[in-house]
């Protein structure tokens, strides 16, 4: 299960749900602080583009909307890990939703 802190609440009558394109900020890092990546990002919830953490992460978001989301490694990339995030690994996302198509 994911941890997910609301930092801020976002504004407007559209909250991201499945099928919805969504642009966002991200900051991904370990549990201990570092950073692993970051940037601006568009995706359609629920497609299977990220990792099912992420999708989780931002479904319910609205525009404006900041949220801090720890995904275990069963939501992220499991055993296999991806690029510099080893396998088994818990990741801390930082999310801030820019706009909801």
């Amino acid at each position: 299960m994911i941890k997910i802190e609301e930092i801020a609440e976002g504004k407007g009558d559209t909250t991201a749900m499945s099928g919805h394109t969504v642009s966002l900020n991200y900051k991904g890092t370990f549990t201990d602080g570092r950073e692993f990546d970051s940037g601006k990002f568009s995706f359609t919830v629920g497609s299977g583009q990220v990792i099912q953490g992420f999708d989780m992460g931002v479904t319910g978001m609205k525009v404006g909307g900041k949220r801090k989301i720890t995904v275990p490694p069963e939501l992220g990339y499991g055993a296999r890990g991806a690029g510099p995030i080893p396998g088994n690994t818990t990741l801390v996302f930082e999310l801030e939703i820019l706009s909801i198509k």
